[in-house]
């Protein structure tokens, strides 16, 4: 038997074991964790996702990728960027995780309590709270002192004193695009960064041509002096008014990195306007924090998104969530509950000498449980 007909049979082999365990659901997906020790010890994740007739097979803990086939025929590799399996190395995972099915089938309670002793922290994930990894890396960067402690104050204060829950100092009754570009060069001037040259002559509405997202969606061709167009604008009745764009997004960046400027209805109102800011990735967080300030300071109604969290931020009493080595960082935070409160994230090993100190102060997510059907 060749090597592809050895993968073959082995995959299909541990599919075919995997079903006398419990799963867990997604939707439809019945998923199997099986974490696993080869034969020098160190430790493995494969993951199997079944949908229907399709299996998928995904190496967690590694960059061997994985592999996909429907109807238990033409078995091959998953399309994961970067990661493609190698055939021998699937074969030793196959053959270490199979044999560890038949120890937590003998004994599935001996099993997991090895799990729980060996399994690698840098694996697993967890949540630290943010003042201990910021009392450990003294010279990290701090949100904080990024805006200067007077600003930290001035927000923290505001936060306190409920001002971005009232009413009348988030709404406006009448609004035209030309105020929100007002708004906008404001916001520009405020947040300039190092590396943008922004000329303070030009009106708001250049600068937002300047660096808005482009995709306005017939903003920038409504009457800019008219309140009854930007209504109708805003109620999707005007015939300018396009679909698919992104408006609001007066800094681009990614779908997570960019930085908006928001104008609605009132929740269950159809009348007045809330305006808000929203711009919470670390990288963005600075310069969203400075519009916010500019903007309050000239005497404007303005919210921010989720100002509690905020100010857990800025006092760093929010959390930082520990990944597994093998998540990217791009929305990783996601995988976190928001009443966890973790806006950024870390691997464990980015700890380095700190790890003695940090650790026992992380919380650890639990390790599924392997356990047979029936045990």
């Amino acid at each position: 038997m060749d090597e592809k007909a050895t993968l073959d049979h082995m995959i299909l082999c541990l599919v075919d074991e995997i079903q006398l365990f419990h799963y867990s659901i997604s939707a439809l997906d019945h998923i199997w964790e099986i974490p696993f020790p080869d034969q020098n010890g160190s430790w493995h994740l494969i993951r199997v996702v079944s949908y229907r007739k399709h299996i998928a097979l995904f190496d967690m803990s590694g960059k061997q990728g994985g592999y996909e086939f429907e109807d238990r025929s033409d078995i091959k590799p998953l399309e994961i960027p970067g990661e493609y399996p190698d055939t021998k190395v699937w074969i030793t995972y196959l053959n270490a995780a199979r044999a560890w099915l038949k120890l937590v089938k003998k004994d599935w309670v001996a099993a997991n309590k090895r799990i729980q002793r060996e399994y690698p922290l840098e694996l697993r994930q967890g949540i630290a709270p943010h003042a201990v990894i910021r009392s450990a890396f003294p010279d990290a960067y701090r949100l904080d002192e990024a805006i200067g402690l007077d600003k930290t104050k001035k927000i923290v204060d505001l936060v306190e004193s409920l001002y971005f829950h009232k009413q009348a100092d988030a709404e406006v009754k009448t609004f035209t695009a030309n105020e929100y570009f007002a708004y906008c060069k404001i916001a520009y001037i405020a947040a300039k960064r190092d590396d943008e040259v922004i000329d303070a002559s030009l009106s708001g509405r250049e600068l937002y041509r300047q660096f808005a997202d482009g995709r306005d969606e017939g903003l920038l061709k409504i009457d800019g002096d008219s309140p009854e167009e930007f209504a109708d604008w805003i109620d999707n009745k005007h015939p300018l008014r396009s679909m698919g764009g992104h408006p609001w997004e007066i800094k681009r960046g990614g779908n997570t990195t960019h930085i908006s400027l928001s104008v609605y209805r009132p929740m269950y109102r159809e009348e007045g306007y809330v305006i808000q800011l929203s711009g919470e990735s670390l990288g963005r967080m600075e310069e969203t924090l400075r519009m916010l300030l500019a903007i309050h300071e000239a005497g404007l109604p303005i919210t921010i998104t989720n100002p509690e969290s905020v100010r857990k931020r800025l006092l760093a009493q929010d959390n930082i969530g520990i990944i597994p080595e093998y998540v990217w960082f791009h929305r990783a935070n996601q995988r976190f509950r928001k009443d966890e409160d973790v806006f950024e994230v870390m691997h464990y090993k980015e700890l380095g000498r700190y790890k003695r100190r940090v650790t026992p102060f992380i919380t650890w997510q639990p390790i599924p449980v392997l356990r047979p059907i029936g045990g």
